[in-house]
């Protein structure tokens, strides 16, 4: 099944010190392209945030105006490519494989299928949606800019999956020693 990825990747990492998240490297590889090498069978991959060096060729954009969050960065990144499902992905994701992601397409149902993390929460930054249902939540949500992710994504139908380390991602420097 075809898919387009969105991986966000923006933030400011202020939990880290303002070290860029994205570049941190993990036995070798940075965050970014471990996710960058998970979402390899994308149709178009575009990266949210600022340019940098990457393990394969991407499309890279900004949500306008800059810092405006993961929603207003899914709204920019909604604007490349065309695939009827978008895996959507934060940078920060060190254990998620392309089996992964092909399972998220492949178990899709709904709206959305998205991965729980070991704690059993409900990550909506690891998950493949349907393209029609995203652009309806954004006409639905106005400006999303500073937006919560759980209030933009609230009418869709979502299903999960059961708690998985490649849905836990990587917030301070503690969840790299797991």
């Amino acid at each position: 099944m075809t898919f387009d990825a969105i991986v966000l990747a923006g933030g400011g990492s202020t939990r880290f010190g303002g070290v860029d998240k994205a570049m941190l490297v993990l036995e070798g590889v940075s965050l970014l392209d471990r996710v960058l090498t998970a979402t390899k069978n994308a149709g178009t991959t575009v990266v949210v945030g600022p340019q940098r060096s990457t393990v394969r060729p991407v499309e890279w954009t900004t949500e306008q105006p800059p810092s405006g969050g993961p929603v207003a960065g899914i709204a920019a990144g909604l604007a490349h490519g065309d695939a009827p499902i978008v895996v959507i992905l934060s940078c920060d994701l060190p254990w998620l494989t392309d089996s992964d992601v092909t399972t998220l397409v492949q178990d899709l149902t709904g709206d959305g299928h998205g991965l729980r993390d070991t704690d059993g929460r409900e990550q909506y930054l690891v998950a493949a949606y349907r393209r029609e249902a995203l652009a309806e939540a954004l006409k639905s949500i106005g400006d999303p800019r500073d937006k919560s992710v759980r209030r933009f994504l609230s009418p869709l139908a979502l299903t999960w999956t059961n708690p998985t380390r490649a849905g836990d991602d990587v917030d301070t420097w503690s969840d790299l020693d797991d």
